[in-house]
């Protein structure tokens, strides 16, 4: 698959072939789905915590006589029928983690990055860095790609200026190529690359790359 390259200017400068093992991939969504639950879960904390009325503190003997007070029949103060009393069925701390193949994992990674190549939502950079942190010069440079509404700025390499002039701006984010997501490529409609980022990525997710790269 053959995809124009732009510079900052939004001008073609030339085309480059995008390797078909992570950009021509057949869309799995049972896949994709599995690999976004799996991040999502992976991501909760788990530290949400009741008290049963064994933990609550407070006196365990019943709080008057059973018959005579024309009252209904009450158990303790720490019942979870009273204000102050324990928590039925109520959170414990839990570990959520989902454990998915590395394989899948992949798969879901190129399902996406193949998905935005065929619908015209990537767009590669000849290459894109700053010279000093400026947001005016960040939103300039997407509206010219038409990409301002919501994009995703992948980038071989971490860049200071560059994530500085970005992180202002709303439903706009970068990310180093090597550490893609699945939730990130879902959350955000258009994706930008530079061509630095796209053989990082054929690299890492290709075929010369099993083996080596980690979700």
């Amino acid at each position: 698959m053959q995809v124009p390259v732009y510079n900052r200017s939004g001008e073609v400068v030339r085309h480059i072939e995008l390797s078909n093992v992570v950009f021509a991939v057949p869309f799995n969504q049972a896949v994709v789905h599995q690999a976004m639950v799996r991040q999502r879960a992976n991501a909760r904390q788990g530290t949400a915590s009741t008290k049963t009325r064994s933990e609550v503190a407070g006196k365990s003997g019943k709080l008057f006589r059973q018959k005579g007070t024309g009252l209904a029949r009450a158990g303790s103060r720490k019942s979870p029928l009273r204000r102050g009393g324990g928590v039925t069925f109520g959170p414990k701390p839990r570990d959520y983690r989902q454990q998915v193949p590395k394989k899948m994992r992949r798969l879901a990674i190129r399902c996406l990055l193949s998905a935005k190549a065929s619908s015209g939502e990537l767009k590669v950079l000849d290459e894109l860095t700053l010279g000093e942190a400026k947001t005016k010069e960040m939103v300039k440079i997407l509206q010219t790609l038409g990409m301002e509404s919501s994009a995703l700025i992948a980038t071989s390499q971490p860049d200071e200026n560059l994530v500085k002039s970005a992180r202002n701006i709303q439903r706009v984010k970068t990310t180093p190529a090597n550490l893609l997501s699945v939730l990130d490529l879902l959350s955000y409609k258009k994706l930008v690359m530079t061509e630095a980022a796209i053989h990082q990525v054929e690299g890492l997710w290709g075929p010369q790359g099993e083996g080596h790269a980690s979700l």
